[in-house]
C-alpha cells in the first residue's frame, strides 16, 4: 500500500513537472514570436523614416510621417498600440497616394515585403498569446501556481488591424 502511494505521488509529481515545462515552452514561444514582431515593427519604422526623407513628398506627409514613425520607434508599453496604429495610418496615406517619386520603387516594394512578414509575425504572435492563455484558464494552472512569476501575455489593440 506504501509503495503505491508512493508511486502514486511520484507519477504526480512528474505529471505536474512536464505541466510546468509545457507552460515554460508555451510563455517562451510568446516571447519569441513578440521579439519577431517587434523586429519588424521596428524595421517599418526605419523604412518610413527612408520614405519620409523622399524628396517628392510634400512637407506635410513628411512630418507626419517622420513624427509617427519616431512615435513608433520610441514608444513604451503602453503607448505602443497607439503609436503603430498612427504609423499604419500614416503609411497608408502615402500609399494610397500613389505618386511614388522615380527610384524609389524599390523601397515601396520592401514596405509591401515587410507589411507580408508583418501580418505573418502578428497572426503567430496571436496564435502563441491564445495558446498561452488557454492553457493558464485551466484549473490545474490556476490552482497550482505552475507558471512561476510569467506575466499573463497580452495581445496589442494594434495585432487585430493587420491582420484585416
Amino acid at each position: 500500500m506504501i509503495i503505491w502511494s508512493i508511486a502514486f505521488v511520484l507519477a504526480f509529481l512528474w505529471y505536474l513537472n512536464l505541466m510546468a515545462v509545457r507552460l515554460d515552452r508555451l510563455h517562451h514561444r510568446v516571447e519569441t514570436s513578440w521579439a519577431n514582431l517587434d523586429a519588424s515593427l521596428q524595421k517599418r519604422a526605419a523604412l518610413a523614416l527612408e520614405i519620409a526623407h523622399l524628396h517628392a513628398l510634400d512637407p506635410v506627409t513628411n512630418f507626419v510621417l517622420i513624427s509617427a514613425a519616431k512615435q513608433a520607434r520610441e514608444a513604451d508599453f503602453k503607448e505602443r498600440s497607439a503609436a503603430e496604429s498612427a504609423l499604419s495610418s500614416a503609411l497608408s496615406f502615402v500609399e494610397d497616394a500613389r505618386e511614388f517619386p522615380p527610384g524609389s520603387e524599390e523601397i515601396f516594394s520592401e514596405l509591401v515585403s515587410i507589411n507580408d512578414r508583418l501580418r505573418t509575425a502578428v497572426a503567430l504572435h496571436i496564435e502563441a498569446v491564445q495558446s498561452t492563455r488557454n492553457r493558464r484558464n485551466r484549473l490545474i494552472y490556476r490552482i497550482l501556481p505552475l507558471a512561476g512569476t510569467a506575466p499573463l501575455p497580452m495581445q496589442y489593440d494594434f495585432e487585430e488591424a493587420f491582420l484585416r
